[in-house]
Parts: structure tokens; sequence; C-alpha cells
């Protein structure tokens, strides 16, 4: 027993330490909720659907797995090479130096292709990986291109834009690299545990001894792997959406001087993440020491058996240890242990693939609420004639904003609608759009259910114009066009259509004047006339203005009016306006209030009816009548 009490003291210490993590991992698996783990695609299924973007490259791979052959016979073939050399010096008949060299070139030979093979592996592997995640992130972008806008009110830009940039990155290393390695590794594993019992295979079973401590230890380790990885991923999607959001709206904090508390939501958020990726470089600093612990607890081992076996001239187990042998299953437990270290590293990685994978997987499998019918219609022409008939729409379940709308409009009329903020004036314009879809009822287009024609060619059809002017960041031309190809004398006639022309030309590059983001540094008027040439230059059949005059300085007033009016001589042009003022000339007005038309009619006639439209027309009558006798006072 005594001439074995090392090797009982190496199995007594990886004994209590396999127990310390079993007791820790048993205390926390049933507190999983707690510590914000969540119900999540199996690894399986991710690497399925991960598969299916490398399958278009499968002879990629092919080439990187005969290559990789090189580099798993460099580390089969090289101890027991160098163990031949050993064996050569013990030779009693003396030393042959023929013997050694071409076991040298032999061997540099070898480590040659190895290394030309990791280069050409990591060629192929870069170029291919890249057009998988190219793929994947087109996937991705083009998927909440198709969401609604119910949808995507739900989702924080922040949380998007971290889908399609971090969590894409993530997985590109797994196939620029991690999977490649990975089965390499478990190759080398494969083929070293096959050298190994060729040459000695009591000594390989002494290896194979540790093996089920390395399988419980990785085990354990994918547990807390995944939810570390996992609650990084919920810190940076965190961290990205707070500060899309609060970078957009920097100018409100500055104004109602709210710099220190937005800094201690941010300094909040931002220890988080660092607390979560604390945890994260925690599991994986207890995980590779482990399975470190392991390989030298067998390095200890074999030169004990091993010494104890080549001095004593002993067999043990049948078989008799010398000098060679020990130097071989020296380098095979290196070679044996290596990869497995590599695979805990590998695996740390794979971990953060598989989590970013599921995030990125999650939004692909949000089903877009509006969608074209199967057999739907294009419609290349229309008149512009609109019908609602009985329709009822509720953002939210139970809470009807629309309640029984039903009103028609003529080709080429111009239809108003007005009512109190939160009316539903603006829902209509949406439904029409089918930005959203009804729930009751039915909206026609030329005498056809908008449900039936595809939803790219429908709205291909309208123009908006809103209230809140989005601009992109390039230059006026391109967001007027929008990446359309029209002529400069195309976009300028529409620039001088709209009177957009008279600020544009003040410009020092003109159409080329660069936009910067939202398009700040232009004003509210003159981002509403580049909406209008911006919806011109399309030349839709239907129009829509929702609020397109509001909040505007009266010069420029002056001249959307003048757009209007031109604008109203091309087609059917639905307006939502709260200044009266501005919807005179209307053919028709709908009064809604509480989600229901309560009145409709031109200009004068609703007038004559002293009902809704005649008290909102005289209130406002009378606030503007107020502010004229106050600059007269002045």
């Amino acid at each position: 027993m005594r001439d074995y009490l090392p090797l009982l003291i190496v199995g007594a210490i990886i004994g209590v330490f396999s127990a310390v993590l079993i007791l820790v991992y048993a205390l926390i698996k049933d507190k999983k909720e707690s510590m914000g783990f969540e119900r999540n695609m199996k690894d399986g299924e991710l690497i399925k659907r991960l598969l299916h973007y490398a399958k278009p490259y499968w002879f990629n791979f092919v080439i990187v797995g005969l290559v990789m052959l090189l580099s798993v016979s460099y580390n089969i073939l090289s101890p027991i090479l160098i163990s031949g050399i050993e064996r050569i010096f013990e030779n009693e008949n003396g030393f042959v130096y023929n013997d050694v060299l071409w076991r040298v070139i032999l061997y540099a030979c070898i480590l040659i292709g190895s290394l030309i093979g990791t280069y050409v592996q990591a060629i192929v592997l870069q170029k291919t990986g890249q057009k998988i995640i190219s793929q994947l992130r087109e996937d991705a972008f083009t998927h909440i291109e198709s969401l609604s806008h119910a949808q995507l009110a739900h989702m924080p830009v922040g949380k998007l834009v971290t889908r399609v940039t971090n969590d894409t990155n993530a997985i590109s290393m797994m196939f620029t690299g991690m999977l490649a390695n990975l089965f390499k590794n478990i190759f080398v594993i494969i083929g070293v545990l096959i050298a190994m019992l060729f040459i000695n295979y009591m000594l390989t079973l002494m290896v194979l001894c540790f093996v089920p401590f390395i399988v419980l230890f990785t085990v354990i380790f994918r547990k807390f792997s995944r939810r570390a990885y996992r609650q990084v991923k919920n810190g940076t999607t965190d961290i990205n959406t707070y500060l899309a959001e609060h970078l957009s709206g920097m100018k409100i904090i500055q104004i109602f001087n709210r710099e220190k508390r937005k800094m201690q939501e941010f300094d909040a958020k931002n220890q988080k993440l660092y607390r979560a990726q604390r945890g994260q470089i925690f599991v994986f600093g207890i995980f590779r020491p482990a399975v470190y612990m392991l390989y030298i607890s067998s390095v200890l081992c074999l030169f004990f058996l091993g010494a104890k076996g080549a001095l004593s001239g002993k067999e043990i187990l049948g078989q008799v240890v010398d000098g060679a042998t020990i130097v071989a299953f020296y380098m095979f437990v290196s070679r044996f242990f290596n990869p497995i270290q590599n695979l805990a590293e590998q695996f740390h990685r794979l971990q953060s693939a598989f989590a970013s994978a599921e995030k990125i997987f999650t939004i692909l499998d949000i089903r877009p609420s509006v969608v074209d019918e199967q057999d739907a219609i294009e419609v290349e022409n229309i008149r512009g004639e609109i019908e609602f008939k009985n329709v009822w729409f509720a953002y939210n379940e139970g809470e009807w904003v629309l309640k029984g709308v039903s009103f028609h409009v003529n080709a080429n009329d111009t239809v108003a609608f007005v009512g109190a903020t939160g009316s539903g004036k603006t829902t209509i314009l949406s439904l029409l759009c089918r930005n959203y879809d009804i729930q009751k009822g039915e909206i026609l287009l030329d005498g056809i259910n908008i449900r039936h024609i595809k939803i790219s060619s429908l709205r291909r059809h309208f123009g908006q114009m809103l209230q809140d002017v989005f601009l992109f960041a390039g230059t006026v031309r391109s967001n007027i066009v929008l990446r359309d190809e029209y002529s400069d004398d195309e976009v300028m006639q529409a620039c001088r259509y709209v009177n957009a022309d008279k600020f544009i030309d003040r410009l020092p590059d003109g159409l080329g004047e660069e936009v910067r983001e939202r398009g700040n540094n232009f004003s509210a008027g003159q981002r509403q006339l580049l909406s209008f040439a911006r919806t011109i230059i399309h030349r839709p059949e239907v129009m829509i203005l929702d609020e397109a005059t509001a909040n505007i300085d009266t010069e420029t007033e002056l001249l959307i009016q003048d757009s209007l009016g031109k604008m109203m001589n091309i087609g059917t042009m639905l307006i939502v306006a709260h200044r009266l003022s501005t919807i005179q000339h209307a053919d028709n007005i709908i009064v809604i209030s509480d989600g229901m038309i309560v009145e409709q009619g031109n200009h004068h006639e609703l007038l004559q009816q002293r009902g809704r439209y005649y008290e909102l027309y005289m209130l406002q009558f009378n606030k503007e009548q107020i502010k004229k006798n106050i600059k007269a006072t002045q």
C-alpha cells in the first residue's frame, strides 16, 4: 500500500475537488430561474440551423478536413519518431547516425506539412466563414424589414442592432476556426489514444482513469458557461439599447439638466455587464486549471509507474516499461490533454456562439403579423378609389380604436380627417397602407380588398408625408430618390414642384449637400419640403399627409400650402390636420370622435350643421383672432 501512496494522494485530491464541484452544481441547479436562466433552444437545434447556412460551402469544409489530417498526423507521429530516437541511443549495438537522420528529416517534413496545412486551413475557413456570416446578417436584416409596425414598436432599436452586429460576429468565430479546431482536437485525441494503446495498454488505462473526471468537469462547466455567456449577451444588449435611445435624446437630457441621473442609470447597466463578464471569466478560470490539474496528475502517475517499472525491470500488468516508452507517453499525454484544454477554450467560445445564435434565431422565428396572402396579386395601376366598410381595429385586444368606421373616397378626391388627439385619424391612414391589419370589416382599393394585394405592390402606390420626417445620413439627393435611379433634372423638377428648390439652391453643394443623422442640420420646414419632393418623384396615385403642416414657421407654411394646392391635382389625397385652415378646400371632411365618424361633408356644409366641426373651427378662429390682436397691440 505504501508503494502506491502517491497515487492514492493524487486520487484523493481529484476526488475532493470533484465532490465540491458536484455539490455546488447540485445546489445551483434547482435555482435556474432565480439566477437568470431562461427557456432556450437545444444545442442540437442550433447546430442544425447553423449548418443550414454552411451547407452550400460543404466542399470548402471537405478541403479543410483533408488538410487537417496533416496537423493530426504530426501530433500522432512525432512522439513515435522521438521515442524511436531514444531507442537508438539505448541500442546495445551502438549509435547509428543514419537511423537518427532519416527520423529527423521525416519529423521536419511532417512539421512543415502541418504548418502549410494550418495556413491553408485558416485562409479557406476565413473566406468561407465570412460568406456564411454575411448571409446570416442579410437574412436577419431582411427579416426585420418584414416585421410589422406593431412588432417593431415592441423591439428596442439597440437590441436589433446588437443582433445584426455583435451576435453575428460571435457566430463568425465559430465558422472561421472554432469548428475546425474542435474536430481537429477530437481527431487528435482519438488518434493519440489509439497510438498509446498500441505502445502500452497499461499506461493507456492509467491515462483513461482521468477521462471520467474530464467528462464530469465538462458537463458542469457547460451549464455554468452557457449561463454566464447569456448574462453577458443580455448585458451587452441592455447597454446598446440604452445608448441608442439616450444618445438620440441627448439634447433633451441636457436641456433638463439630467446628465447626472442618466449617468447613474448607465453606470448601473455598465456594472451589471461588468459583473456578468467577471462571472464569465471566473467560470473559465475554474475549468481550465481543473483540466490542467488532471494533466499534471496524469504526468505524475506516468512518471511514478513508468519509473517504477523501468528501474525495477518488473512487468506491470504484463508489460515492461522502458525509457523510450516513458518519453513517448510523456509526449502523448501532453498531446492528449492539450486538445482537451483547447476544447475547453473552444467550448467556452462555442457557448458564446450558441448564445448569440439563440438571440438571432429568436428574431428570425418571429412571424410577421402582416403578410401577403398566398394568392395575393400585383396591381400595376390604380385609380385611387378607397372604401372602408365597417372597420374595427384595436392595437391591444379589446381596446377598440376604430369602431365600425365606414366611408368612401372617390378617385382624385381630397379627403381630410379631423378630430381630437387619439380619435383614430392616423390609425385610418396606417390601416390603409397595411402597417397593421384590421380585426373586422374590409378596406377596399379600387374595389379590391387590400388583403388580396401584395404589400409591396400596395405601398408602391402610396406616398406618405408624415409630421416627423426621417432623413437618412447621406446627401439631399439620396434622401429624395432613396437610391432609385433618377436624373438630377428629374430631382430638381420635383423640388421645384413642391417649392423645395428655394432653399436647396442656397445650399453650398445643392443636391450634394451632406445630410447628417436624422437631418438635424435642416429645419423642420426644410425636412418637410424634402419629404414632399421624395413623395412626388415616386409619382404615387394616393398621397397621405399626416400633420404635415404642424410645427413649422409661417413662411414655410405658405410654401407648403402652395405645394399642397399643386399636389391635390395629382391624385387622391388623404389629409390629417389640426389646422383647419389647411383643409377648407377638401372635397370631403370626415370628423372622427372616439373611433367613430360623427360628421362628414365639405367645409361649408359642416359649418352650417353647427356640430363638432363647427366647434373646432370656431375655437381655432378665436385663437387666431386673439393672436392677431396681440400682435396689433405690440
